[in-house]
């Protein structure tokens, strides 16, 4: 047999600098294989099921290069290889979401010649088993072709190239509605005893994709035309529908089996992540924290890489149907898990759009997280994040982390978004003003505060930033159990 190589390790790849990259293909049993890239060279031989795999040592960023991949039986040329930073950008829509159809699409297009920033975007499938290889191909950013690179995926390459000087790659593996579950390793899934159920029938439920589809996208359609109705109204907006469990975005495990694993164990710097809207619901919300950490535990455990630094993007303001709020608070004490960082993006969001168009701030915050996170600049890369309260009197008073430059209101106003609630547990309006690096927050109806909540609801008003511009996060001080 000839031999081969997954899609991704084609024209215009890019490889992560500054470590061993791995490199793999398939070839005749025993066959021995060279790979040979600048000055680097390395062997190896193809083992009982046909798999080789070399190591480069770590590299510099440069490019382009070409590799070369012989053996006794022929060999292939990968033109136009950059070395550079690899980042792996995951999730559902708002991280599918494309640069066309995002804020100032046309200007962004023209003005996007920049050939060595680079994605690769894998075939939205889903499979009951791991698979080997995912359809796809390496693009260079310019105006014919970034059109269609994920939005978010682009902006955040844009800014760390600009600052970092170097190649980056972007691996897009996403598909919009797709739920967490979705992404997750079969064994990590049956290893817990809150997830094991997702793992059964997965098969079956991939199988009987094609006839669910057409049921799916109809209670698709309909809702959203119920959901334009009820806006037009002023009505309550409609529960988000049930799609039927063989949907491609709700069968566990199958877009890793799909899109994931056939990436592993490709070399790169971590992992940008866009997800939730789906998983915002009654049955799943008080799961979500520990299944993303399930999630994230186990890329990393499949990567061998270590604790590679996640980042991930906490759910916009929107005039969502569901449980919103506590998606975001689940997303929060993602913070807890080592090597995380989150863009707050509830300032960017669209009240009638589950797709907000400003996808450069987005882009821009998480690229402040890597900068912080994965490179070792000591910038702020947070806005607020809730620490602790006191209660003085009728006053409560907050501490937080990632002050900055210290704590701000937008546009010089007064404070929004907080609300505050005594011994009965009525929460009501509250007014709040900055006190050096603490937030004062209370009301006359409250004669002595016992919870306060900022940013709690679908669509809030909040002003709460630090003087570099970035958002507080949203958060509760009480652990009362809320509708929503």
């Amino acid at each position: 047999m000839p031999i081969r190589v997954p899609s991704f390790m084609s024209d215009n790849m890019v490889m992560q600098q500054g470590m061993a990259a791995a490199l793999w293909g398939w070839a005749e049993v025993g066959e021995t294989i060279t790979v040979s890239l600048g000055n680097q060279t390395a062997s190896c031989q193809a083992g009982g099921d046909g798999k080789w795999l070399v190591r480069l040592e770590a590299m510099e960023a440069g490019g382009p290069y070409e590799m070369s991949i012989s053996g006794a039986k022929g060999g292939m040329e990968i033109e136009n290889v950059a070395v550079g930073e690899v980042w792996l950008a995951s999730g559902q829509s708002n991280m599918q979401w494309v640069v066309a159809d995002c804020y100032d699409a046309e200007s962004e297009i023209a003005a996007s010649d920049y050939p060595m920033i680079r994605e690769f975007t894998a075939e939205r499938i889903s499979r009951s088993e791991p698979q080997e290889d995912v359809n796809g191909e390496w693009q260079g950013a310019g105006p014919e072709s970034v059109g269609q690179f994920s939005a978010v995926g682009y902006y955040f390459a844009r800014h760390l190239h600009k600052e970092l000087g170097v190649p980056v790659g972007i691996l897009n593996s996403s598909w919009g509605g797709s739920m967490c579950k979705t992404w997750v390793r079969r064994e990590d899934l049956e290893a817990d005893v809150d997830f094991a159920a997702y793992a059964e029938n997965v098969a079956q439920a991939i199988e009987d994709y094609p006839a669910l589809q057409q049921e799916a996208e109809k209670l698709l359609a309909d809702h959203y035309v119920m959901r334009e109705k009820a806006l037009a109204e002023g009505t309550a907006l409609p529960a988000w529908p049930e799609l039927p469990g063989g949907y491609p975005t709700r069968a566990a495990t199958g877009l890793y089996n799909g899109m994931l694993h056939p990436l592993v164990p490709y070399t790169m710097r971590g992992a940008i992540w866009y997800q939730g809207e789906s998983d915002a619901r009654s049955d799943m919300v008080g799961t979500y924290r520990k299944l993303c950490a399930t999630m994230v535990t186990g890329w990393r455990q499949a990567w061998g890489q270590g604790d590679f630094p996640f980042l991930f993007v906490q759910l916009a303001n929107y005039n969502a149907e569901n449980y919103w709020p506590l998606l975001r608070e689940a997303q929060l004490q993602m913070l807890s898990l080592r090597n995380t960082g989150m863009a707050v993006a509830i300032d960017v969001g669209d009240a009638e759009d589950i797709h907000p168009k400003n996808k450069q701030a987005v882009g821009y915050r998480l690229g402040l997280a890597a900068r912080a996170l994965a490179y070792g600049e000591e910038l702020a890369h947070s806005g607020p994040i809730y620490r602790e309260m006191r209660v003085a009197e009728s006053r409560a008073r907050l501490s937080f982390e990632h002050t900055g430059g210290g704590l701000v209101s937008k546009r010089n106003e007064a404070l929004t978004g907080f609300v505050v609630a005594g011994d009965d547990g009525v929460f009501v309006v509250a007014e709040a003003e900055i006190d050096g690096d603490e937030v004062v927050v209370w009301s006359e109806q409250v004669a002595r505060p016992v919870a306060v909540r900022y940013g709690w609801a679908n669509n809030p008003d909040c002003s709460l930033y630090n003087a570099e511009g970035l958002p507080a996060s949203p958060f509760r001080t009480d652990d009362w159990e809320p509708e929503q």
